[in-house]
């Protein structure tokens, strides 16, 4: 675990010194930084993900790289859904919601041609992996 937490502050350094860059990417694909609040700790934590566009919208999916269990993000927004994003040059709140039914279908289509990978993970679990929204909050 802590290769990991060491990667993931190794990504969010990089991604907050390239933000004049609009297109920050990880491994080809687009990045964001999404701050949720912790569940247990009440502290803000920021996790690095990919992400997919969808108009105004922004799709992040809560994989957890195919393990029996939900991301701690994902347990943090579902808790505490006022999250917020980092994304380019932008920062913005937004609220995060789990997508469902013929929505959620649509958009794991979309993750799942932009990201094989995600695939592979839901092929290796028995919980349905969860497609999150993450919609701007109105100011």
């Amino acid at each position: 675990m802590s290769d990991q937490l060491d990667y993931n502050r190794k990504l969010i350094e990089d991604f907050r010194a390239s933000r004049e860059n609009d297109d920050v990417v990880l491994n080809g694909r687009p990045l964001l930084l999404l701050t949720t609040i912790g569940v247990k700790s009440g502290e803000r934590r920021t996790s690095p993900m990919m992400n997919f566009p969808d108009g105004d919208r922004f799709i992040v999916i809560a994989s957890n790289a195919g393990a029996p269990t939900d991301p701690h993000w994902y347990r943090n927004l579902v808790a505490h859904p006022e999250v917020t994003v980092e994304v380019g040059k932008e920062t913005f709140e937004a609220t995060a919601k789990a997508a469902e039914g013929d929505e959620r279908a649509h958009l794991w289509a979309k993750a799942i041609e932009s990201a094989a990978p995600f695939a592979e993970y839901q092929a290796k679990v028995a919980r349905q992996i969860p497609v999150v929204i993450l919609e701007r909050r109105k100011v």
